[in-house]
C-alpha cells in the first residue's frame, strides 16, 4: 500500500471543479480550453514564436501546430514571418480575437468573483501561495518538455 495520496490526481481532480465553471463561458463563444489558454498568453505576453508559445501553454508542439492553423482560419491568430529571420514565425491575435477577449474578460472575472466567495478569499490566496510555492521549488521544465497534458 502506497504511504502518499495520488497528489497529480488530486490536481487534476481540482483542475476539473475549476473549469467546470469556466468551461460554459467559453462555449458560450466557441472557444475551447486550450485556445482560450493560448489567447490569454497572447493577449498578456503580446507576439510569441510557436515553442515558446506551446511551452507557456503546456501544449505539445503538434497540436498547437494543428490548433493555430484553425485558429488563423477563424480570423483569431495571424502567423507572420520574422523579419530578421525568415524561417521564424511569430504568433499574434487578430483585432477580432482581441474584441473576443474584450467580451469573455468579464464573464471570466465575475466567474472568478464566484469562486472567490465559494471558496473565501483567504483560502484562495492560500491556494495560489502554496502552488507558487510548490512550482518554485520544482526545476524549470527543459523547451518543449511538456507535461504531455493536451488540456
Amino acid at each position: 500500500m502506497l504511504r502518499h495520496r495520488n497528489l497529480p490526481h488530486l490536481l487534476l481532480q481540482a483542475r476539473e471543479h475549476l473549469l467546470a465553471g469556466f468551461r460554459p463561458i467559453l462555449r458560450q463563444f466557441g472557444v475551447t480550453e486550450q485556445q482560450w489558454r493560448v489567447m490569454r498568453t497572447l493577449n498578456e505576453r503580446g507576439p510569441m514564436e510557436p515553442n515558446q508559445l506551446a511551452d507557456a501553454c503546456l501544449i505539445l508542439s503538434p497540436s498547437l501546430t494543428r490548433m493555430l492553423a484553425s485558429m488563423e482560419e477563424a480570423g483569431l491568430v495571424l502567423r507572420e514571418r520574422s523579419a530578421t529571420d525568415q524561417r521564424r514565425q511569430l504568433i499574434s491575435l487578430t483585432g477580432h480575437c482581441r474584441g473576443l477577449i474584450a467580451e469573455i474578460e468579464p464573464l471570466i472575472d465575475a466567474r472568478y468573483g464566484e469562486l472567490e466567495q465559494q471558496v473565501g478569499t483567504e483560502q484562495l490566496r492560500q491556494v495560489y501561495g502554496a502552488l507558487d510555492d510548490l512550482l518554485g521549488s520544482f526545476a524549470p521544465l527543459p523547451p518543449g518538455g511538456t507535461t504531455g497534458s493536451e488540456s
